[in-house]
């Protein structure tokens, strides 16, 4: 009897993981992120790589979020991993920001005509001088 009740739990769980994860690629790709990376690169010929990269990345981190899965690849890896999930982080904020028109209503407001793409980039390199110092003294304690 007792298995019946795990067969139903991962049942549940199945369907709302699978229910949250197509709210979550729906939402990226609602507000551009993708497309926008795609036009911007000017791969448009590659979309059926980009479609599996997108779903295979948000299997893969799944499984990485649920299961003790180690992978020793080392410390190349992982450089790799944090500057793709960065990239992919701020790729996403900057989009979103976009289409809720945070950055002309903040220009206008401020009364910033010029200059733009340099506050730009110091808010990125800010945001990255950030998460560095965040990782670099925070992560051992958690």
């Amino acid at each position: 009897m007792m298995w019946i009740k795990q067969v139903f739990l991962g049942f549940i769980g199945l369907a709302s993981g699978s229910a949250i994860s197509a709210g979550v690629f729906s939402f990226i790709i609602s507000i551009g992120v993708v497309p926008r990376i795609i036009g911007k690169s000017r791969t448009a010929r590659d979309i059926i790589a980009y479609e599996n990269a997108v779903i295979l990345g948000g299997a893969a981190g799944n499984i990485f979020s649920l299961f003790p899965v180690t992978a020793p690849l080392g410390i190349g890896a992982v450089i790799v991993f944090g500057l793709s999930a960065g990239i992919f982080t701020g790729c996403l904020a900057v989009a979103l920001a976009e289409i809720l028109n945070t950055f002309p209503i903040m220009f206008r407001r401020f009364g910033i005509k010029e200059g733009l793409s340099v506050m730009l980039f110091f808010m990125a390199l800010g945001k990255a001088a950030g998460a560095l110092y965040f990782y670099a003294n925070h992560m051992q304690k958690m």
